[in-house]
């Protein structure tokens, strides 16, 4: 019966698996974490996947739709995150406007594309594979699109009783997006982009 080696995810035990049967799952004798269930990576994957592409979908009206119209002093007007981006820029904050480009635009949508990409590891070759987990790790790491979703709201209690605002689509579009990547996140298994090479033959 053929058998591979493998260390556990959680505590780093070495074991030796033999070749499992459908439904089998092999657990970890020291900690008890599953060690090979490729039903659970699968399922691990699609909900990575489904969440990436959700927040891909939802992040151009988020950054594009207005997310407040205010009124002051008798003038109404309408912002998106990438108009407020485009206005700091025009007034010469080139580098407040380059910082919330950065990391509430380039890094998030990065991170979502790579997470996509990952979810469907299995197009992917294996040095491909280890490159773009890599990227992926390092531009999460400045993703602030939900540190940015908490400055928002902390600016509407501090502006509530000086203006007038409406929430504009952008907002829903903003909060789920960040809602689904988050959850894209927390679903993600590294360790199942790599499961397809390494089941035993």
């Amino acid at each position: 019966m053929a058998s591979t080696h493998k260390a556990c995810h959680c505590c780093g035990q070495i074991h030796r698996l033999p070749a499992l049967g459908p439904g089998q799952v092999a657990v970890c004798t020291r900690c008890g974490s599953d060690l090979h269930d490729p039903e659970g990576s699968r399922r691990a994957n699609a909900r990575t996947a489904a969440a990436a592409l959700a927040s891909l979908v939802l992040f151009f009206p988020a950054v594009f739709l207005p997310i407040l119209e205010v009124e002051r002093l008798g003038h109404r007007s309408a912002s998106s995150i990438i108009g407020g981006i485009i206005d700091l820029l025009g007034h010469g904050s080139f580098f407040v406007g380059g910082v919330v480009l950065l990391f509430s635009i380039v890094f998030p949508l990065a991170k979502i594309v790579l997470l996509l990409e990952l979810s469907l590891a299995g197009m992917l070759h294996r040095r491909h594979k280890a490159l773009t987990y890599r990227i992926m790790e390092h531009a999460g790491k400045w993703s602030m699109m939900d540190v940015l979703l908490l400055a928002f709201l902390v600016m509407l209690v501090k502006l509530g009783d000086l203006v007038a605002f409406d929430f504009g689509w952008g907002v829903l579009a903003f909060t789920l997006c960040v809602a689904s990547s988050l959850l894209a996140s927390l679903s993600f298994d590294p360790h199942a982009i790599w499961e397809d090479e390494e089941q035993p033959s």
